[in-house]
C-alpha cells in the first residue's frame, strides 16, 4: 500500500474535496472518455452529457458547488487549475453557452440545470458519493456512460476500480522500500531498521520520484497552506451561500496582534484554523489535507509553531512527511470521507495527522508520535457531519480550530509518556471505521440531522 505526500496534500479550490474537488475531476475524466470515444464522429452535434447525483452528493450538492464543479470538469477544468481563476465569471461565461466543445468538428449539448440531476432516492451501494455520467444520443437512449465514485479528499474511483479494491482507493502499482500498511507495521519496520518514520516515508517517497522533486512538491504544499492562513487572516465580509455567516478570524486576529499578552496558544490555533477554512467556504484555494472540510488543522498547528514556537523552516518536511504517512494508513484501513464516516473521518484524521506531524519535530519517538496520533484521533470518535443547509461553514469552521487544539494537546501529552499506551491507533482507527458504519445517513454530510435540523429557516 503506497499513497504519496503528495496525493494526499492536493491543491485546489473549496469548499469540499469529495463534493467539489472530486465531482469536478470526475467530470473532467468523463469529457476527455467522450473525446476518445467519438473519434471524428459526425455524431457530435446531436448529442448530449447527463450527470446524476447520487447519496450525500444528491443532498449537499447545491450547497458544496458541485453542480458548478460538474459544469467546470465537463469543459475542461480541473481544481488546480483554478486557483487563480475568476470561478464566479466563469460560471456566468459556462451558463451562458449551454453547450460543451470536446472536439474540433463539433459540440455536445449541455445545460447544468436541466442535466444535472440530484437524485436524493436510494444511494449507490458501493459508496455514498456516486455519479453517474451518460453520453446521449437524440433520442435519449445512453452512447457511453460511466460510474464514478468521490471517496474523500479529492481521490476518485470507478465503479471497476472501487469493486476491485478492499478499501475503495485507486491505489498505485507500486510496493515501496517500507510498505506498512498498519500502524503497527510502521513501529515494528522503524524498530527493526532503527529509522525514524519521516525517514521511512522519504525512502518509500524518493524510490518512485527524484528527491528533489519531493522536496519541491512539499514545499509547494507548505506555501500554499501558508498562503490559505494568511489569506484568510487578510479577508473579512460575508461568506456565500445565504446563511449570511460573516468570517471572523481577521477580526480575532487583529485582536490577538493588538493585545499579545492575553492571547492564549487557544486564541491562535483558532484564529489560524479558522483562516483557512473561511478561504475554503468562499471557495478559494485550499489544500486538502487530508480533505477541504479538515483543511484548517494542520496548516494551523504548523504555522502556530513556526509563529510563537522555536520550530524552524526546516523541520516542515518532517512535519508533513509524518502527517501524511499517518494519513495513509487511515486511508487505507478505514477512510477520510464525511459521507462515509462523518466529520469523525475528516477533522479526526486532520488532528491525527496533526498531532503526529507536531510531536516529530518536538524529537518524539516513533511510539510517541503513534501515541500523539491515537490521542488526537480517540476524542473525535463519534464526531457527525452535519452542516446547515448543506454548506461548510457551520459547524465545520469552528471545528477545525478544536481540531488543532486536540492535536496540539495530544502532541504535548504523547511527549510526556514513553510512547507505551494501552490503544493502539490500529484499534482506534478501526473504532472510527465501525462507527462511521453504524452512523446514521442523517449524520454524514446529508444534512439531514443534528445542527442541520436544529434551525427553521424562514
Amino acid at each position: 500500500m503506497f499513497i504519496s505526500v503528495l496525493e494526499l496534500f492536493k491543491i485546489g479550490v473549496g469548499p469540499s474535496s469529495s463534493h467539489t474537488m472530486g465531482p469536478m475531476i470526475a467530470a473532467n475524466q468523463f469529457a476527455q472518455k467522450i473525446k476518445k470515444f467519438l473519434g471524428t464522429s459526425s455524431l457530435l452535434n446531436t448529442l448530449s452529457v447527463r450527470c446524476i447525483l447520487r447519496g450525500s452528493l444528491a443532498y449537499t450538492g447545491k450547497g458544496h458547488a458541485t453542480d458548478l464543479a460538474v459544469t467546470l470538469g465537463l469543459n475542461g477544468y480541473e481544481p488546480k487549475a483554478l486557483v487563480n481563476e475568476d470561478v464566479r465569471a466563469l460560471k456566468q461565461k459556462l451558463d451562458n453557452s449551454q453547450t460543451l466543445r470536446l472536439s474540433e468538428l463539433g459540440i455536445v449539448k449541455f445545460k447544468a440545470e436541466r442535466d444535472i440531476v440530484f437524485d436524493q432516492g436510494k444511494p449507490l451501494p458501493e459508496h455514498p458519493n456516486g455519479m453517474v455520467f451518460n453520453l446521449l444520443n437524440e433520442d435519449c437512449d445512453v452512447v457511453l456512460s460511466e460510474t464514478y465514485f468521490s471517496i474523500g479528499g479529492g481521490f476518485v474511483d470507478t465503479l471497476a476500480e472501487i469493486r476491485q479494491l478492499t478499501t475503495p482507493l485507486s491505489l498505485q502499482a507500486f510496493t515501496p522500500p517500507y510498505a506498512f500498511d498498519s500502524a503497527d507495521a510502521m513501529l515494528r519496520m522503524s524498530s527493526n531498521h532503527q529509522l525514524s518514520i519521516a525517514q521511512m516515508k522519504r525512502c518509500n517517497e524518493t524510490a518512485c520520484l527524484p528527491e528533489a522533486e519531493l522536496n519541491a512538491g512539499l514545499e509547494t504544499i507548505w506555501d500554499a497552506m501558508r498562503l490559505c492562513v494568511e489569506n484568510g487572516l487578510g479577508n473579512e465580509g460575508l461568506l456565500p451561500g445565504g446563511l449570511k455567516i460573516s468570517r471572523r478570524a481577521k477580526y480575532l486576529h487583529d485582536q490577538l496582534i493588538g493585545s499579545p499578552d492575553e492571547a492564549t496558544m487557544n486564541d491562535w490555533l483558532c484564529a489560524y484554523a479558522m483562516a483557512v477554512n473561511e478561504e475554503n467556504a468562499a471557495g478559494c484555494m485550499v489544500v486538502t489535507a487530508p480533505t477541504n472540510g479538515a483543511a484548517g488543522v494542520i496548516p494551523a498547528v504548523l504555522y502556530y509553531v513556526l509563529q510563537h514556537e522555536n520550530v524552524t523552516q526546516r523541520q516542515i518536511p518532517e512535519f508533513l512527511l509524518v502527517a501524511g504517512a499517518i494519513g495513509g494508513i487511515i486511508k487505507h484501513r478505514s477512510s477520510i470521507s464525511g459521507a462515509e464516516l462523518g466529520c469523525q473521518g475528516e477533522v479526526g484524521s486532520a488532528a491525527a495527522m496533526a498531532a503526529a506531524g507536531l510531536c516529530a519535530i518536538r524529537g518524539g519517538t516513533s511510539a510517541q508520535i503513534e501515541n500523539a496520533a491515537e490521542i488526537a484521533l480517540e476524542h473525535h470518535l463519534g464526531m457527525s457531519c452535519d452542516p446547515v443547509a448543506g454548506l461548510v461553514q457551520v459547524p465545520c469552521i469552528e471545528r477545525n480550530g478544536f481540531g488543532a487544539i486536540k492535536a496540539y494537546t495530544a502532541a504535548s501529552l504523547a511527549l510526556r509518556g514513553t510512547g507505551q499506551h494501552f490503544m493502539p491507533l490500529d484499534k482506534c482507527i478501526a473504532a472510527m471505521k465501525q462507527t462511521g458504519l453504524e452512523m446514521s445517513v442523517k449524520y454524514k454530510e446529508t444534512s439531514l440531522g443534528g445542527l442541520a435540523v436544529s434551525i427553521t429557516e424562514c
